[in-house]
């Protein structure tokens, strides 16, 4: 039977016309120096945004802690936002002030990375700020500051362990590595030796690891090298040069045997992790092995997908991948079971399809497929410049690890020209023994050279580039669909977005069938026309398309990206799903099942069930809003859905009337205006009237109400609070999008700096006005140590009343508001994907398509009394609406004694 399975989907892959799909030639041209102090330097020139990325990496990570000391790496990385000694303050203050975006830092076994784009004009300031941290860090590091940032370490390591089978890792890595390898502990640490850091330590590890010769800058944007190389060498020129350090190459521990256990958690499905250690990150085996990963759980045609998701229907999720590290890296297999699903004939069948394929081998389609995904992954990473992933992120790598800037052509040309005998071998090579699998059940002569760079002030940004936004050409199709359109060609990608006015809103119009817009739009892919899911994913992957369906609160949607040269082909795919979708009887029972557990995952997960239960309690009952703002619905309502459901809500609401086509990317209107007519062609709104979402004007309840929700053994409590504020529709969102940045809308905004930088209670608080066309609804939101809630919602409290009576809003606030909200624009529409957004969103609110152009101005005519005003009208704390999902034994007396209003104690059904 399993022959079989492989040799239908092999069939599968062949109807797709796989091997015809392009993949387009991508490159990152860089030039490369380096200062006499060591500091190897790579810049890159993408003029398409008047925006730089600064980038730069240390080649040092936990693997570099000592014993006694684990989590270090990432605790000094918290310590490097803390100020300098020549900028003693936050390091988020100055760029936040001149719209950087993306600012960052990340620590992982090999290294440590910190990060930020900025306006070109602040590209000097960045370069300053980044050198004087790196030059000039220990004499603004003080006692009281290490402690701060050791409890939000250990409050954001609790958050980690908080989560549904969050304690994997440290099993994981003590079975994998043996004592005494870099690899052997998690890169957060444990809490003793958190707590056991000192002064004395953080000298050390800066003295010993933040040298120049230990560090890789990269600049990536609007800038060239030769201008890139006097700001340099001013700004880093002065750094010290570092010690020399020995470095261990490889170490893949050798494993004889596999290995099990057996971990218990409190999670509603059992999940099989099976992990390999297997050759380092710049190896050819990895990339081998990544290809043979994508081949076996990479995707929904991937065998284990097929055989444990999609074929027999036993698990809601099954995949594989290359975790890469420089001395080994990690094979992952990932197997989450239905309730009730025996774990041992589970494990047994991932034997049987691992060495299936070891014994095998992929075929030529399958290698091809593998291809062909990462490659479109690799040409949709290289739009963005920075942040996470991007250009910088690739130049740096490969500069830090390999030497190289450019050695991810090298890995592109192994995996691109791998065959399937040489896939097998490495395979067969590390994968037939040794894993290790964990079941876990419900419950050179360098010298520093003299510069000229002012230490005593920061330098002053003295211009901002202005948004250019794109032309916006909108059009009609002859059924009626409106499209709008803009040309963007920085990569041979088009974004297409095909919204409808539902959204889970929606559900509350169909006589409370809670969750059935999110449920039909998830049942579009699995089948449509002559194709089931298994063809839908494959003829995707075949042309290098992404294709995802899916509902929000306002809207419901179905998105591609294309690459151009297979642009119509796959407009035709997507075409055939939007208009004619199966809905048949094993597809609903299948994507049922996942959503019932899916909902349980939920009701597993403090904030999806915050989100759940918060809205209902707000908006009150028959409001269009009152629905779970996570959109699965509930598990009654989802049990209940029938096909004839599916039909009347794509009928009703998923029909060319009520459909805007978005469409931003590497063709022209009148290139893709005939390939929509002729895809569409067939689709006509039926005759009966759109149906109406009630979003009348709700409003606060007359006083201020707690819901603890009982979850014992909670490390961490859980606080969302609401009020229903205004319309986001309004003529002057900028107005409250400038009051909530003062009082919890950004990093240095109060709540934060209270729960997080000054009390170290909590990972981040923050308040939110969740995007809406209605009422938005504005959101308190602090996960806070069991131990201090009461303590945190004092001080909640405490902010909101003096933010609306005597600390209201202050004029340096609303500066900050301003420079971050305009400077930062430039930015924000880097991607084709955020134009597509942009778009979509001014659509749904009413508002101009050239909305983005006019923020700049309507931020800088914003007054502090206008701002104060909107605190007035939204913020209210006696009539907050708070849940608290904790430990009620632990906080319930705590709270009682705050006397914040009617208090009521629930118990969680799962």
């Amino acid at each position: 039977m399993h022959r079989l399975l492989a040799a239908t989907f092999a069939a599968a892959l062949s109807f797709t016309g796989l091997t015809s799909a392009q993949v387009p030639d991508v490159d990152i041209p860089f030039e490369q120096f380096e200062l006499e102090n060591g500091l190897t330097v790579v810049v890159h020139e993408d003029r398409k945004a008047p925006i730089v990325a600064v980038s730069i990496w240390y080649g040092v990570g936990s693997g570099a802690e000592p014993e006694g000391r684990t989590g270090f790496a990432h605790l000094f990385e918290h310590l490097m936002f803390n100020g300098s000694e020549n900028y003693n303050d936050e390091y988020f203050g100055p760029f936040e002030q001149v719209g950087a975006t993306g600012m960052n830092g990340t620590t992982w076994f090999d290294r440590t990375n910190y990060f930020q784009t900025v306006p070109t004009p602040a590209l000097e300031m960045a370069l300053w700020m980044e050198s004087d941290r790196m030059t000039h860090m220990l004499g603004a590091i003080d006692q009281d500051r290490l402690d701060e940032q050791r409890g939000v370490v250990q409050n954001e390591k609790r958050q980690g362990d908080n989560q549904p089978y969050g304690m994997v890792e440290y099993s994981q890595l003590r079975a994998l590595f043996p004592e005494g390898h870099p690899y052997a502990h998690s890169t957060i640490g444990s809490m003793d030796d958190l707590d056991a850091a000192s002064l004395d330590d953080v000298r050390e590890w800066f003295l010993e690891y933040y040298g120049a010769t230990n560090a890789v800058l990269v600049l990536a944007g609007d800038i060239n090298a030769e201008e890139a190389r006097p700001l340099v060498e001013r700004y880093f020129g002065d750094a010290p040069v570092g010690p020399p350090l020995n470095r261990i190459n490889e170490w893949i521990p050798e494993r004889r045997y596999d290995t099990t256990e057996v971990l218990y958690d409190d999670v509603p499905q059992s999940r099989i992790y099976r992990t390999w250690v297997v050759p380092g990150r710049i190896t050819a085996e990895r990339n081998d092995l990544q290809l043979f990963a994508t081949v076996l759980g990479g995707g929904r045609t991937s065998r284990l997908y097929q055989d444990f998701v999609f074929g027999r229907q036993v698990a809601t999720s099954a995949f594989a991948y290359v975790e890469a590290h420089q001395l080994a890296s990690q094979f992952h297999i990932e197997v989450t079971l239905n309730p009730g699903e025996d774990v041992e004939a589970a494990s047994a069948r991932i034997d049987e399809i691992v060495a299936e394929l070891l014994a095998e081998g992929p075929t030529d389609d399958e290698l091809a497929a593998a291809r062909t995904r990462i490659n479109a992954g690799v040409v949709r990473g290289l739009e963005q410049i920075g942040g996470f992933g991007g250009k910088a992120v690739t130049l740096a790598e490969g500069a830090l690890y390999a030497g190289d800037p450019g050695f991810w052509r090298t890995q592109l040309e192994r995996l691109n020209n791998a065959d399937a005998d040489q896939v097998t071998a490495t395979a067969n090579e590390w994968l037939t023994t040794g894993s290790h699998e964990i079941t876990v059940l419900p419950f050179g002569q360098y010298a520093s050279v003299e510069t000229d760079a002012d230490r005593s002030a920061l330098p002053v940004v003295d211009s901002t580039p202005e948004l250019v936004w794109p032309t916006v050409e909108t059009a009609e199709l002859s059924n009626g669909v409106d499209i709008v359109f803009v040309r963007r060609d920085a990569v041979p990608v088009v974004e297409m977005q095909m919204v409808f006015d539902a959204g889970y809103a929606a559900d509350s119009v169909e006589g409370g069938q809670l969750g059935l817009a999110s449920f039909t739009m998830n049942l579009l892919d699995e089948g449509a026309g002559r194709m089931d899911a298994t063809d839908i994913a494959a003829r995707a992957e075949s042309l290098g398309a992404n294709l995802n369906t899916g509902a929000g609160l306002d809207t419901s949607s179905v998105t591609l990206s294309a690459l151009t040269a297979n642009l119509r082909p796959s407009v035709e795919l997507m075409a055939t799903v939007i208009t004619d979708p199966s809905f048949r009887d094993e597809d609903i029972d299948r994507v049922r099942a996942q959503t019932l557990n899916g909902i349980q995952q939920e009701m597993a997960n403090p904030i999806a069930i915050a989100l759940r239960m918060l809205p209902p309690e707000m908006f009150g009952e028959g409001h269009a809003y009152s629905v779970p703002f996570t959109g699965s619905g509930t598990p009654e309502a989802v049990t209940g859905f029938t096909r004839a459901d599916l039909l009347a809500h794509q009928q009703a609401w998923l029909r060319p009337d009520n459909a805007t086509l978005f469409i931003v990317g590497d063709t022209t209107l009148d290139e893709v205006t005939p390939i929509l007519e002729r895809a569409f062609r067939g689709w006509r709104a039926p005759s009966a009237p759109l149906p109406t979402k009630n979003l009348t004007e709700a409003s606060n309840a007359d006083g201020a109400r707690v819901i603890i929700i009982d979850r014992p053994n909670s490390p961490q409590s859980l606080i969302l609070a609401g009020l229903i504020g205004p319309s986001g529709s309004v003529d002057n969102p900028e107005v409250y999008s400038a009051m909530n940045d003062a009082i919890g809308g950004s990093f240095t905004a109060r709540v934060n700096m209270n729960l997080r930088e000054d009390k170290g209670w909590s990972y981040g608080a923050q308040t939110l006005l969740w995007g809406a066309r209605g009422q938005r609804p504005w959101l308190v939101y602090a996960p806070v140590q069991t131990d201090r809630t009461s303590d945190s919602l004092a001080e909640l409290l405490r902010e909101f009343d003096e933010f609306t009576s005597t600390n209201p809003a202050t004029a340096e606030e609303l500066l900050r508001s301003v420079n971050n909200s305009t400077r930062s624009l430039p930015g924000q529409f880097e991607t084709s994907a955020a134009v597509r957004n942009s778009l979509a969103n001014s659509a749904n609110l009413g508002r101009d398509w050239n909305y983005p152009a006019t923020i700049t101005e309507r931020y800088h005519a914003l007054d502090l009394e206008t701002v104060r005003a909107a605190a007035q009208e939204v913020v209210h704390p006696e009539q907050l609406v708070w849940l608290i999902i904790g430990d009620a034994a632990e906080i319930e007396a705590g709270i009682r004694e705050l006397d914040m209003g009617e208090v009521e104690v629930r118990r969680l059904e799962q």
